[in-house]
């Protein structure tokens, strides 16, 4: 983030010095020098930024290096808004722009406190950026060249539409927990709930999609529902939710007593499928209230629910719960080179020794094989793939293979388009998220600018 924010200020800069507003203002040497030491210091913040993770002292100065930044870029923006207003002033006395900066800016009041003001301050941030550029040196970054890239990965969404179409390593998972559903038809009146339990990244919500839209399934249950839960469990929003996939509709927002009612229009005496998906509420007598609405259905009527807790697992399941593994290094090179190559593309023999290496680092979890492969699938060069096996975030792990493949991801992101991803975490977990709205918020926070279309 220090990488972006450093950006969008030296072009600031870069703006301000070539409308000349640093000789309006008797800048114009500082706004030079800055320009110079943040693209010096920004030369070495690609190596920073990686080695942030595993160095606490790298993290804090780049923490220092984006609040200064900050408010530097604070100070430039107080430059172009006066600038602005004088110009304003100007054209209101019928002056052309450059009388107003040679003859004006010298007379007017305003602007003579406005300069010493701002002077006092400009002083300060490049003191401060001097001790920050000196204290960079201990840390003996490497300068590192960045490429242009033009595409940006996608990330999975939580639905029931099936969003990896082929699955490696599943099959017998699959036919399992599909022979069960199916067979369940003749078997107990009471609700029958199937947790899958496994660790993040390891491909449940995958599964559950597979089974949900299996032919077998689609043919056996008169009605299916999908509801993504996460960390809100409230008995209102989820019955509200589940009505919404059983209808089909947007539902509008009423008391908890219409919606079960209307609820158990949809599901009374009905064979349906409910899958429960990314489960976190363990709390017994949350699902307990839930339960009793959904007990209504018919014979066979089944919850497939996944989880990472066993402890929600343990609470909600009717039967023993489903323990899905990791996948073998062959499986995972599947999933990888689907992403990493083209189709009917002839894989270079040097990329494939090293891709193999680098799924041995994957832990045997989908979502890592998937987010590298897709992170090297423009990348032909050997030097490119290397530095993905080689990095030093892999040591970082601790029995977690997902976070450093998503943050090997993240740094190869171009630089303004981490921040725009970083924004997101405004919102909360599995939120909706209108896309005008976020366009607007990267606009107001600087991030992206107009191209007058």
């Amino acid at each position: 983030m220090a990488e972006a924010v450093i950006e969008i200020v030296l072009e600031k800069l870069s703006s301000l010095i070539q409308k000349e507003l640093g000789l309006f203002f008797g800048f114009d040497q500082n706004f030079k020098r800055l320009a110079s030491l943040l693209t010096t210091i920004k030369a070495t913040l690609e190596d920073a930024e990686e080695k942030q993770f595993s160095d606490k002292a790298i993290k804090d100065w780049l923490q220092k290096l984006k609040d200064a930044a900050n408010v530097l870029d604070d100070i430039l923006d107080e430059c172009a808004t006066d600038a602005l207003e004088f110009e304003y002033e100007g054209l209101k006395c019928g002056l052309p722009y450059k009388v107003q900066s040679s003859c004006l800016s010298s007379f007017h009041p305003k602007h003579v406190v406005f300069r010493y003001k701002i002077n006092k301050k400009m002083k300060g941030i490049r003191e401060r950026l001097d001790e920050i550029a000196e204290e960079k040196n201990k840390f003996h970054l490497t300068e590192i060249v960045r490429e242009k890239r033009s595409r940006v990965l996608e990330w999975r969404q939580t639905t029931s539409i099936i969003s990896q179409p082929k699955v490696y390593g599943r099959d017998g998972d699959k036919d399992k927990i599909t022979d069960f559903l199916v067979g369940n038809a003749s078997g107990s009146k009471d609700l029958s709930v199937y947790p899958i339990v496994g660790l993040g990244g390891l491909g449940k919500t995958t599964l559950a999609q597979h089974i949900f839209n299996h032919e077998r399934v689609i043919k056996h249950f008169e009605l299916r529902m999908w509801v993504c839960v996460s960390e809100d469990f409230s008995l209102k929003r989820m019955t509200k939710s589940i009505l919404e996939s059983a209808s089909g509709k947007p539902c509008d927002d009423a008391d908890l007593e219409f919606l079960q009612r209307k609820l158990l229009g949809f599901i009374q005496s009905k064979r349906y499928l409910l899958v429960l998906d990314d489960v976190w509420d363990d709390k017994q007598e949350n699902w307990q209230r839930l339960r009793s609405v959904l007990a209504c259905g018919g014979t066979g009527a089944s919850i497939l629910i996944t989880t990472r807790l066993v402890k929600v697992a343990e609470i909600m399941g009717t039967i023993p719960l489903h323990d899905i593994s990791k996948l073998s290094d062959k499986d995972c090179w599947e999933l990888f080179k689907q992403r990493a190559f083209a189709p009917n593309e002839e894989e270079a023999a040097e990329l494939v020794v090293i891709g193999l290496e680098i799924i041995k680092k994957c832990g045997g979890v989908p979502l890592a094989a998937i987010a590298l492969g897709s992170l090297l699938r423009f990348k032909r060069k050997e030097t490119e793939w290397l530095f993905v096996k080689e990095s030093k975030l892999w040591s970082l792990q601790d029995e977690d293979y997902v976070m450093p493949a998503l943050r090997l991801s993240y740094l190869h992101l171009p630089v303004k388009l981490r921040q725009c991803f970083a924004l997101c975490a405004l919102f909360s977990k599995d939120e909706k998220i209108s896309k005008q709205f976020l366009v607007e918020l990267w606009i107001a926070n600087g991030f992206i600018s107009s191209n007058e279309k």
